[in-house]
């Protein structure tokens, strides 16, 4: 059994920082790809920024230069460290990490910014 905990949203002004946090335990050997999604309601999940297992991190277009994936192997937790916010980054956020075989997600953590 494998569980994911994020932490870390909440409600900031435009313009402002936030660090949203990911922690997975549980029968886990080794993690591959670590990655964070937002949803925002009526519309589909779509990728935020992924993290191999060494370290190559990948962004979407509307993040770029704003947001910073990071991940602590030793601890089994990926960071997304959000700078410069918008009010269009306003979302759902989720953490995905694969595994052999298989993968899983967190239960989602609002960010909301406010103009």
């Amino acid at each position: 059994q494998v569980q994911l905990v994020e932490s870390g949203g909440g409600l900031v002004q435009a313009g402002g920082s936030l660090r949203l946090s990911c922690a997975a335990s549980g029968s886990i050997f080794s993690i591959n790809t670590m990655a964070w999604y937002r949803q925002t309601p009526g519309k589909q999940r779509e990728l935020v920024a992924t993290i191999s297992s060494g370290g190559n991190s990948n962004y979407a277009d509307s993040v770029k230069g704003r947001f910073t994936i990071s991940r602590d192997n030793a601890q089994n937790t990926v960071y997304l460290q959000m700078n410069s916010l918008k009010p269009a980054d306003t979302a759902v956020y989720y953490c995905k990490i694969t595994v052999p075989w298989d993968t899983y997600w967190g239960q989602g953590t609002q960010v909301t910014v406010s103009s």
